[in-house]
């Protein structure tokens, strides 16, 4: 047996470690947060720091991770992440007062940003070009698994021990990774460590601009938006600071962030797709649950059990995927993705208060086959015709826009889903009377039903209004979940003419030197 594929899947085996890491600590704290609220003494718009500074500083370092790699040696870069990483966790461990932890996890985010990139540029360039398909769907798979590993790992560990062991586990895992990855990876002669020109007006506008810009999408529903000088003034500088990083990084020659990418319609198309993929996706996973909870009178384990299984259908879809890339062209496997994540949404979308367990299933089975079919071979055409020197480069910006298009979705799915129920209500509210004949006869049975168990009239009388307008506000808000289900399906389809400028891979043809 030839050395090259034992080293090859040892290369995929170091890099998955870390990118598994980021993935699974990107969840993991959503379900820790009231225990932390609790022990550290914090209130809800306070603790929810511990995942907008995460998220923040992991979205800034994302687009600069090839410039970074560059700059310190990629093999250096990625060993010191893991380092960093790692280090942090056992600090938010110790984290004396919420203060403490949201440092340190601006600390973890840093670091973490760059180890998805990085392993997946040095995954992309370890095997040949007719099995950048299967690479894909091996990376695929495990940046899958975390989602669905996380929220479960993280319930557990907190139920069981404390919230503090959601950070704590990631020292041995962190350990292994560091070691394999010191084993395994080698950098290339075209990405050895360089002397580059510090680009400081790129970093700091950079910072500033993808920093506001994700600090406005967390926290501008809790806000009410631009109602909030905060949020208008941290637009403000997000939309200027970005503006000014475009005009100073095309003028650069060695810029922190590689603009110029952009110039391949290919590229620029693929990463649209990518971004409105991140919309629907993370914009369904974030009012699944609350759906289930708020208005079926779900636990937060069987909300669990709900997602669960679109996890499952993609870890299963995802080398199908692969295998169909090589029979067909990977844009129809893209479309048929893009289908079937609206079906889901158009699933989700026709189901009222009386929808049973099962009938969630299949939606996330449905969202699941699509999201596997979509991210191996849209992950390929987009960075298959990259030059090796610069995937670094463009890796870090396709997950940076995946990033960005959930946090704008999370964003949107919330604020739609709350301007939908206020909107619902008014319209219900108009027809709920004393003289309609729908509302005399719901009242009727109620004031009957409490009169029978012996309420004072007034008193049933005033229990009776009270029960409707309860009834009222549910299924407004029901309303309000199908509408925005049916606007997530929409934006999966909106997207599809964007496949006809991607660029297929030619055949022999993988990550491509630079001329």
């Amino acid at each position: 047996m030839s050395s090259v594929p034992a080293n090859k899947w040892l290369v995929a085996a170091a890099v998955m470690l870390p990118a598994l890491l980021e993935v699974i600590d990107t969840s993991v704290a959503n379900v820790a947060l009231p225990n932390m609220q609790g022990s550290l003494n914090a209130g809800t718009d306070e603790v929810s720091w511990v995942l907008t500074s995460y998220l923040v500083s992991n979205a800034v370092v994302l687009p600069m991770t090839g410039w970074l790699a560059r700059s310190f040696g990629r093999k250096r870069f990625l060993m010191g992440c893991v380092i960093i990483f790692t280090l942090a966790s056992l600090l938010c461990g110790i984290a004396a007062n919420l203060e403490m932890l949201v440092i340190f996890r601006i600390i973890q985010g840093a670091a973490g940003g760059a180890l998805i990139p990085m392993s997946q540029a040095i995954l992309l360039e370890s095997f040949p070009t007719h099995q950048q398909g299967l690479a894909n769907a091996i990376f695929g798979v495990g940046v899958m698994f975390g989602p669905v590993i996380g929220p479960i790992l993280g319930g557990w560990l907190t139920d069981n021990f404390s919230w503090r062991w959601i950070f704590y586990i990631n020292f041995p895992i962190g350990v292994v990774a560091l070691s394999m990855v010191s084993a395994f990876v080698t950098d290339p002669p075209y990405i050895q460590r360089s002397r580059e020109t510090i680009d400081y007006w790129g970093l700091l506008l950079l910072t500033l601009g993808i920093g506001a810009l994700q600090i406005v999408l967390d926290k501008g529903q809790q806000d009410d938006w631009f109602n909030s000088p905060f949020i208008v003034a941290c637009s403000l500088v997000s939309a200027i600071s970005l503006v000014l990083l475009v005009v100073v990084e095309l003028g650069q020659r060695q810029p922190v962030i590689n603009l110029r990418l952009f110039r391949d319609i290919s590229f620029s198309a693929g990463n649209l797709v990518m971004f409105m993929v991140g919309f629907g996706l993370y914009g369904a996973i974030s009012i699944i649950p609350l759906h289930l909870q708020s208005m079926m009178g779900y636990t937060a384990t069987q909300s669990g059990l709900v997602l669960a299984p679109g996890g499952v259908a993609t870890l299963i879809a995802m080398p199908l995927a692969a295998v169909a890339m090589q029979k067909v062209d990977s844009r129809k496997v893209v479309f048929v993705g893009l289908c079937f994540g609206a079906y889901s949404m158009f699933l989700l979308h026709a189901y009222s208060l009386e929808a049973a367990f099962g009938d969630f299933i299949w939606p996330r089975i449905a969202n699941g086959i699509g999201l596997a079919c979509i991210f191996v071979p849209l992950t390929t055409i987009t960075l298959g015709n990259i030059a090796k020197e610069k995937m670094g480069d463009a890796s870090g910006l396709f997950n940076l826009l995946r990033n960005i298009g959930g946090s704008v979705g999370i964003a949107a799915a919330t604020t739609l889903l709350s301007r939908y129920s206020q909107v619902n209500q008014n319209v219900l509210v108009a027809h709920v009377t004393p003289f309609s004949g729908a509302s005399q006869e719901k009242i009727a049975i109620l004031l009957h039903g409490l009169l029978q168990k012996g309420f004072d009239p007034v008193i049933a009388q005033n229990l009776t209004w009270a029960a409707l307008y309860a009834s009222v506000r549910e299924q407004a808000g029901i309303l309000a979940y199908n509408q925005t289900y049916w606007v997530l399906g929409l934006a999966f389809l909106l997207v599809a003419p964007l496949l006809l400028l991607l660029r297929k891979p030619k055949q022999g043809q993988g990550p491509v030197a630079a001329h």
